[in-house]
């Protein structure tokens, strides 16, 4: 479904098999089927725990060729059926929004899927980067946000050049998260800055994310939010957007603008 909706090139997306093995573990797939074909899936995953758990929209498609029979709707009022906070990164799709909306979210911001040369970034003093085990990097991410995502971290760390790390200011941990240091989405998976990093050390740290991924490759990127203060810091240095989402969700304040650095499928 995902290569009949377009996604055929998307190594992180629906055509990835660890990728959906992940949701299917981790979260909860649902399919359409029309005459005894699937032709259609979508899959929501918690962020969170108890009331405040937010249910993530990870993916939902529909084969072009099934438009217009309510498919998309129909799953995600079973994906959604629960109460409570919602959100999902957009596609400028003209039916995607509408059906959002219909289910209670607004738009609040784009997501900049950014790209650009990793070499003359620079780095502010004072920062540094080491990698550790998935784990490790949970644990600040639980202690920040009151969310576990190790069984994501584990996922993201499993890719092939995948790696979690942890960013420190003056011997303070300031940033935790996943990078891929290979590949077509060499760039920052996901990272969760503290909330007491200033603006100054939340453009650093994703500045220093990606000057020191690992091996020859000359590019990177990254989604981030159009607030986020390191978007004018990489558009400076050269980097670019050729496309964008919109976060939508029930309520702005469940992603930080200025503060997250998202997966756009698991947030």
């Amino acid at each position: 479904m995902a290569t009949a909706a377009g996604q055929a090139d998307d190594p992180i997306g629906g055509t990835n098999p660890a990728y959906v093995r992940h949701l299917l573990s981790a979260g909860r797939v649902v399919v359409a089927e029309l005459a005894g074909t699937v032709v259609g899936y979508g899959a929501v995953q918690q962020i969170g725990a108890g009331q405040d758990a937010i249910a993530m929209l990870c993916d939902l498609f529909v084969d072009p060729a099934s438009h217009g029979r309510g498919l998309g709707r129909a799953m995600l009022a079973d994906l959604w059926a629960a109460a409570g906070p919602r959100m999902t990164f957009s596609s400028l799709h003209s039916h995607a929004i509408p059906l959002y909306t219909s289910f209670g979210l607004d738009a609040w911001w784009p997501l900049l899927y950014l790209h650009g040369p990793v070499a003359a970034l620079p780095i502010m003093s004072g920062l540094r980067r080491s990698g550790v085990a998935p784990g490790v990097a949970a644990r600040y991410e639980a202690l920040w946000t009151g969310a576990d995502r190790q069984a994501d971290l584990l996922a993201w760390a499993a890719k092939p050049g995948g790696e979690t790390i942890l960013l420190s200011r003056d011997d303070e941990v300031v940033a935790a998260g996943a990078v891929l240091n290979s590949g077509p989405d060499r760039g920052i998976t996901h990272l969760a800055i503290s909330p007491a990093a200033d603006e100054a050390t939340a453009i650093g740290v994703v500045l220093l994310a990606l000057a020191q991924l690992e091996g020859p490759e000359p590019g990177g990127c990254v989604s981030l939010p159009a607030p986020h203060p390191a978007v004018r810091a990489l558009l400076a240095a050269g980097w670019r957007f050729d496309e964008f989402d919109l976060f939508m969700a029930t309520e702005p304040g469940l992603l930080d603008p200025r503060r997250s650095v998202p997966s756009p499928a698991q947030a």
